[in-house]
């Protein structure tokens, strides 16, 4: 049984107990170190989790975790995440929010569309404005990815004005995915050099009205596009990786995973033809980020900035930079980093090849990629008679859709009830 043992002092116990589960904890108006505040948030982070403090006295915490996590919990740290997000940006959201309104369209007309998605690609500010408040809507928390990002909004071009279907954004991958790297074939080695040839799809979904029309699916199906490919190309022809100098221009692999547990109603049974775009590979180990809040990360990231320790960024180091901060936090207060960051959230992972050789390009056995060949007008009209075809013939759907009006899209924060079972026996 793994136990969790975190070092406190009497005033950041008293201070600490007495905002569990709340939903926003104030640390005490007493100035607290780095290493308190860290610990103040962190106490708060795992029990909303359910993680059992075992009796102790005040000079520490003695933490269980749970073996598993059910969706519920799961979706409650999610929104816990998510509201610490929107209360911080809340001034930012309702000064842009019309810019979103008037991107979106109104339901009615969506029915009478021809939905003809195009792809824009997000450079300039206005663009990315769009694309971060549309992310917000997601029921996920936003965070910031580092490393190669390349971020899309899908229009409707079929509609006056071209409103945003949905939005879709690709990031480098996890260094280290071990279902992932076992279905590839990857040793140690052979991952470090080749896996510049992969990105994570970490932002998939549409907008409504058109996630009632199975839109999400439909942003799946464009990022197996050609179009897609030849957009990573343009972006990355000149540029290579800072600590392998590697050219970083070849799409051959997508990886993404579900929301919630290790089902993703989204990829499952999505063919293109007779291929299963979205192969099923295994899940995540659970290690993460997820489940500590901003308000730890921020503390943890000042302690560490604080003993000079610096964790880069740059292009090309890798999307684990957040896990690095936070393995170093733990390093420096005699924390076990390892429970902490391997007791989060198990998700299932899907493969997209974008090769017919993917295989052996990943290995090292092939020179150059033999692309597939996926032409965004082909896969919208699969899209179409697979599945937007039945959605209309639906008409709870079709009301849903028709109801939408953009002006009244907003952006909200997650009702949040932590149940009794989820409050700790601290006797």
């Amino acid at each position: 049984m793994s136990i969790l043992t975190v070092p406190t002092t009497p005033k950041v116990y008293s201070a600490a107990i007495t905002n569990l589960f709340t939903v926003l904890p104030t640390p005490p108006e007493d100035e607290m170190s780095l290493e308190e505040r860290v610990t103040f948030f962190l106490v708060g982070d795992l029990a909303r989790l359910g993680w059992r403090l075992k009796p102790c006295s005040q000079n520490s915490f003695e933490f269980v975790p749970p073996t598993t996590y059910n969706k519920d919990v799961v979706k409650k740290a999610m929104a816990y995440a998510r509201n610490d997000v929107l209360s911080k940006q809340h001034i930012w959201i309702q000064k842009h929010l019309p810019m979103a309104q008037k991107s979106l369209a109104s339901g009615r007309v969506v029915l009478t569309s021809q939905i003809r998605p195009r792809i824009e690609v997000c450079t300039h500010e206005r663009q990315h404005d769009l694309f971060r408040l549309f992310r917000y809507y997601w029921s996920s928390p936003y965070s910031e990815y580092v490393g190669r990002r390349l971020r899309l909004l899908i229009r409707d071009d079929g509609i006056k004005d071209s409103p945003v279907i949905g939005i879709a954004a690709l990031g480098s991958s996890i260094i280290h995915i071990p279902d992932r790297d076992k279905w590839i074939g990857w040793e140690t080695k052979t991952r470090t050099d080749r896996i510049v040839y992969i990105m994570d799809a970490y932002v998939v979904g549409a907008l409504p009205p058109y996630n009632y029309l199975l839109g999400g699916k439909l942003v799946a199906y464009i990022l197996a596009s050609n179009e897609v490919r030849d957009i990573y190309k343009q972006k990355y022809v000149n540029q290579k990786t800072l600590i392998k100098e590697r050219q970083a221009d070849n799409l051959v692999l997508i990886v993404t995973s579900s929301l919630y547990g290790k089902n993703s109603s989204q990829y499952n049974r999505l063919k293109y033809n007779d291929d299963l775009l979205y192969q099923p590979i295994g899940a995540t180990e659970g290690f993460g980020t997820l489940h500590i809040s901003s308000q730890t990360f921020e503390a943890m990231k000042a302690l560490v900035e604080s003993k000079g320790i610096s964790i880069s960024y740059k292009f090309g180091d890798g999307p684990n930079w957040r896990m690095r901060v936070i393995r170093a936090a733990c390093d420096s207060m005699g924390l076990d980093g390892e429970i902490i960051l391997r007791h989060s959230f198990q998700r299932g992972l899907y493969a997209l090849p974008l090769a017919e050789n993917w295989k052996s390009f990943l290995l090292g056995d092939a020179e150059m990629p033999v692309y597939k060949n996926m032409p965004l007008e082909k896969l919208v009209e699969y899209w179409k008679e697979r599945w937007l075809r039945q959605r209309l013939g639906q008409p709870d759907v079709v009301n849903s859709v028709q109801s939408f009006i953009p002006d009244q899209f907003n952006i909200e924060p997650t009702k949040l009830n932590f149940s009794e079972s989820q409050k700790l026996d601290l006797a």
